[in-house]
């Protein structure tokens, strides 16, 4: 539903969310037995703590003391009630309610183009506005520098230019996720999309896939250790800190003398146990972070035969503002490429790694020691979309650069940069992960399903908020589905998919069934190189060799990873810990069903 209009301004709150405080009202101050005994005994009406008795009435034997309990338990109850309701106050208050946008509830009289663009402009500078103050309050203990200001003010346009256009409260979006889960559990077996198809994997990349795989499995513990001692520690709960804490204590020794780089602190000990190396394969760590600039270590692979540059993930709000610089940039490349475009926040951290690495004399020393090496270059989350650009930048002076990107964000590349990127970048993908789907036009396609959704459903919110939470927590058929976008018999929809749109807003003018098209600031963008894909089938395998669960690995198109896709495990799959025990279990059933004589297969099936 949308948003209520109360006093002459809008509230982000709909109507149909008065119904949970109206069933806690009924059930806690609506019976007899929900008034405390202390207050019924004492003569005290429920939510009164004013009221007292006189002071000379007569007292029952201990009616005194059970008043002065009673009417303390009345004050604290009703000054509960007053910091709910100013919290509850303070959560629906819209700063943007009192700005009618054109052709909305508050607008007695359609206005005309001219002056519908005029105030959604007005309304979309106001939207930036109150943005960056939320940024800016939320990201308060971040140092201000001019990089920061730059993230500020992106981040701000981002929020206002995808929640804009919609009259939408956060119940809606809770509610249309929980439909949008129900409906593509429903949708067992889902056409795959055209160009899947018609731009299948070639005959070389089948023929690596073992060998990739397990290069991935390798270079994954290099993009792990770039988290230090945090990540370490929750992998490793009983034992994490008793084996890096002795070197937060202990003073530096000479052999991390021999490390450049600056604020080791507590991680050095955890990066040596996550990789096995030693003191001396490190040319350099650095755990300095800002926005646009961010963590990463050097170190010599003696297995490999590899120098690897390993980029840390999202860690910190520096990192998330980094992240949600999301506006395109042209990338400055030494190849014949043309339209280099990447995403904003990620090109400046991976700027900012090169030139440590250039400038700095970082990579010249690697190579001094070992010239015969050649450069790999890794990272996960963030740091998978930092190596990915790394890589591009250094093809030129490094022609046989490799990079490894475990889930890495979807909106990164060019589709010209992205072709390029095939020959030398490999991506691991784990089972739905939300981040190797994320774009700014994914995002835009996610809001359209939600409104469709919602405006096509014929169910109160509360039973499907309910439902929802029953669904997620203990699973359930998805086949009762209340809404007709698949053909049911639902013929009078609660809604229209217009009314949850601002009038004169550019998505008001799109059919349902017509795509939107991303703003100019954020042209379609996808993920780097080619794309290994990981699926989790079942516990059974085919394999008694391994009675864990089943997956699949194989070459996967990015066009499989355009749509987001709602589950709980869309975030859970993203984690670094989650997909190296993936990585560990895949690759070694793969190595264990090789002496399987019976089935002569694996319980991880190639497709």
């Amino acid at each position: 539903m949308p948003g209520m209009v109360l006093f002459g301004r809008r509230w982000a709150i709909a109507s149909d969310d008065l119904v949970f405080p109206g069933v806690f009202e009924l059930l806690v101050g609506g019976h007899p037995d929900a008034v405390p005994r202390a207050q019924r005994e004492a003569g005290l009406p429920w939510g009164c703590p004013a009221q007292q008795l006189p002071d000379r009435a007569p007292c029952p034997p201990g009616g005194y003391h059970r008043h002065r309990v009673g009417h303390r338990v009345c004050q604290h109850e009703s000054w509960l009630i007053i910091a709910s309701t100013m919290l509850t106050i303070l959560i629906v208050f819209d700063p943007l309610g009192g700005k009618a946008a054109p052709g909305a509830p508050l607008g007695p009289q359609p206005l005309d183009s001219r002056e519908s663009s005029q105030l959604l402009s007005g309304l979309k500078t106001a939207a930036t506005s109150v943005w960056e103050t939320r940024v800016r309050l939320l990201c308060c203990c971040v140092s201000r520098d001019d990089h920061t200001r730059v993230a500020f003010s992106s981040t701000a346009e981002l929020f206002s230019t995808y929640f804009s256009d919609t009259d939408l409260v956060p119940s809606d979006i809770a509610a249309g996720l929980a439909l949008l889960h129900q409906q593509q559990d429903l949708a067992r077996s889902p056409p795959e999309p055209t160009e899947v198809v018609t731009h299948s994997p070639g005959p070389f990349q089948e023929a690596d896939l073992d060998a990739e795989l397990e290069n991935c499995h390798h270079y994954m513990q290099f993009a792990a250790a770039a988290y230090g001692w945090p990540l370490y520690v929750y992998r490793n709960p009983f034992t994490g800190l008793c084996r890096v804490g002795g070197d937060c204590c202990r003073r530096r020794t000479t052999d991390y003398d021999l490390v450049g780089g600056d604020q080791l602190n507590c991680h050095f000990s955890s990066i040596l146990q996550t990789t096995g190396l030693q003191h001396r394969d490190f040319i350099h760590v650095s755990f300095h972070d800002k926005v646009y600039e961010l963590p990463f270590l050097v170190a010599l692979d003696h297995r490999k035969e590899s120098v690897v540059v390993a980029i840390r993930g999202t860690m910190s709000l520096q990192d998330i503002l980094t992240d949600l610089s999301a506006e395109s940039e042209p990338l400055d490349l030494e190849c014949e490429v043309q339209d280099c475009w990447a995403h904003k926040g990620i090109s400046q951290a991976a700027r900012y790694v090169y030139r440590r690495l250039v400038n700095d004399g970082i990579l010249s020393q690697a190579f001094s020691i070992a010239p015969e090496y050649r450069l790999v270059v890794v990272g996960h989350s963030l740091g998978a979309g930092a190596a990915a650009l790394l890589a591009l930048m250094l093809k030129s002076s490094y022609p046989q650069v490799r990079c490894y990107a475990f889930s890495p964000p979807r909106g990164l590349l060019s589709k010209s940069l992205y072709e390029y990127s095939k020959t030398f970048i490999v991506s691991l993908v784990l089972g739905k992960d939300v981040i190797p789907r994320l774009s700014v036009t994914n995002l835009e396609d996610l809001k359209r399903r939600i409104l469709r959704v919602i405006a096509h459903c014929n169910k109160p919110k509360y039973k499907i908020l309910l439902r929802g939470c029953w669904y997620e927590l203990f699973g359930g058929s998805p086949e009762d589905l209340p809404t007709d976008l698949d053909g049911g018999d639902l013929t009078q929809p609660l809604l229209g998919e217009h009314s949850l749109l601002v009038h004169g807003s550019p998505a008001y003018s799109f059919s349902s069934e017509s795509p939107l098209e991303s703003p100019t600031k954020y042209p379609p963008l996808y993920p780097p190189g080619r794309i290994i894909h990981l699926e989790e089938e079942g516990a059974s395998g085919s394999c008694s060799c391994s009675p864990a669960a089943r997956y699949t690995v194989r070459w996967a198109h990015e066009s499989e990873f355009s749509r987001i896709l709602i589950g709980p495990k869309m975030l859970t799959d993203h984690m670094p810990d989650i997909l190296m025990r993936v990585l560990d279990h895949v690759v070694s059933d793969r190595t264990a069903c090789v002496s399987c004589p019976a089935q002569g297969g694996s319980s991880v099936d190639q497709a």
